[in-house]
């Protein structure tokens, strides 16, 4: 079936998050979280973070560095770490790679690599082990997510889709148009929620599908403007409330699976076998 492994992987999340690490705690002091990808955007979601190769153009100084790499292989993640001076944290799914020969810490977090190239659960375990790391208490996400698996978006015909959020939903806007890029191949923008009031919507119309994450505070009043300017625009707006990154990316993981499934797509390889994409991935490994 296409998407088996997608689909196993979102459905393992609650079994998979009830079994992470919780008994290390980062040391006081600076901390920067790093990553590409979709590990990039679960750096983001402990505070200060760098894109590896803005990290590689730009050093940070920092007292501890902690990079996310699931497979702990990721080239520029690697070259990050080796020009960082100082210890290194790995948040990863494999306990021996390149990336954790660098490290002075490893924390695996699920137990086994994801499978499909989209991936979910690598992310979801990541975020709540970074969590953890920081002193937070995951130990309720599983049920959580276990609820959210539950609730599904409708399916659409849209093309173009938006999410956008702001502060602590900003990973989880760009982690969610991930997903509906690489796993349902439509055309996804994220959105900082202020920068879409600054001149975005220029170029958004009614075949807009959009979300917006509500966050809290100053966050949920610019994302009712937001959500109101959108409909004025025509776009059949969703005002997405919001509990925690591990929680709120799981909608986004169904839509894609359920976009996936209705256009006929397998989001397992993200085109890593199709050409010319293959040709594509090839052009800069």
């Amino acid at each position: 079936m296409a998407g088996e492994e997608t689909r196993r992987a979102i459905f393992a999340q609650p079994e998979w998050l009830r079994a992470v690490p919780t008994d290390r705690r980062l040391p006081e002091g600076r901390v920067l979280h790093t990553g590409c990808g979709t590990s990039f955007h679960a750096a983001q979601t402990g505070g200060r973070a760098e894109q590896a190769l803005e990290l590689v153009l730009r050093p940070r100084r920092a007292d501890v560095l902690v990079a996310i790499s699931h497979e702990g292989a990721t080239a520029l993640t690697l070259e990050a770490t080796r020009a960082f001076d100082g210890p290194v944290w790995l948040i990863t799914g494999k306990p021996e790679s390149p990336q954790a020969e660098l490290a002075d810490e490893v924390i695996v977090c699920t137990p086994e690599v994801e499978r499909s190239w989209c991936h979910t659960a690598s992310y979801t375990c990541a975020v709540a082990a970074l969590s953890a790391l920081h002193g937070e208490d995951v130990g309720w996400l599983g049920d959580a997510v276990e609820e959210a698996l539950e609730q599904r978006e409708p399916v659409s015909a849209h093309e173009r889709f938006l999410v956008a959020g702001a502060g602590r939903d900003w990973p989880t806007a760009q982690e969610a148009v991930l997903k509906l890029r690489e796993g349902a191949h439509v055309a996804a923008e994220a959105h900082q929620t202020e920068q879409l009031l600054h001149g975005h919507l220029a170029a958004v119309d009614d075949s807009v599908r959009a979300f917006v994450l509500e966050g809290e505070g100053r966050a949920a009043e610019r994302a009712a403007g937001a959500v109101a300017a959108l409909r004025e625009l025509g776009c059949e707006t969703t005002l997405v409330s919001t509990v925690h990154p591990v929680v709120d990316i799981v909608r986004f993981q169904l839509l894609t699976l359920d976009l996936a499934e209705a256009r006929g797509v397998d989001p397992d390889p993200i085109r890593t076998d199709e050409d010319p994409w293959k040709r594509a991935r090839a052009a800069y490994d």
